[in-house]
């Protein structure tokens, strides 16, 4: 009996820096957008607009809070950044994560292997509608946008 063999090919070097332009875009667009959030304070009224949501509800949404928060943490200051948004502790690293595993997987030319269970879709919507609700909870004053 004759096993299967297949060969492992390796990409060329020269043919990972098109696989590479979306995620080093993204990384670039993020940080000009974290260098302006750093130097413009979304705490001072006029630079940036009120969420949209908020403008029309007068109530928080799940990312209420998120451009101050950043700021705070870009600043150094952990505790105000969850002052503004509590989801930001479970968001950021989760971005970063993701965003990690979409350069190795370019680096690398593998597809994707799998997705994320439904169940853990779901819990992260219900996870994101609790937050919602009981952020603008009277009696809840610490997940507000403060």
């Amino acid at each position: 009996m004759t096993g299967s063999s297949f060969k492992v090919t390796r990409p060329a070097p020269g043919a990972r820096a098109p696989r590479m332009i979306a995620p080093v875009g993204v990384a670039v667009l993020v940080a000009l957008g974290a260098t302006l959030v750093f130097l413009v304070d979304p705490n001072q009224p006029g630079h940036y607009p009120l969420c949209p949501f908020k403008a029309l509800t007068g109530l928080d949404c799940p990312g209420c809070g998120s451009m101050r928060g950043i700021h705070d943490l870009l600043h150094g200051d952990v505790v105000g950044a969850l002052d503004h948004n509590v989801l930001l502790a479970l968001a950021i690293p989760a971005a970063v994560v993701a965003w990690t595993a979409w350069v190795r997987r370019r680096w690398t030319d593998r597809p994707r292997v799998g997705q994320l269970p439904p169940r853990a879709v779901a819990a992260l919507i219900v996870l994101i509608v609790a937050f919602w609700i009981l952020r603008n909870v009277p009696g809840v004053p610490f997940l507000g946008s403060a």
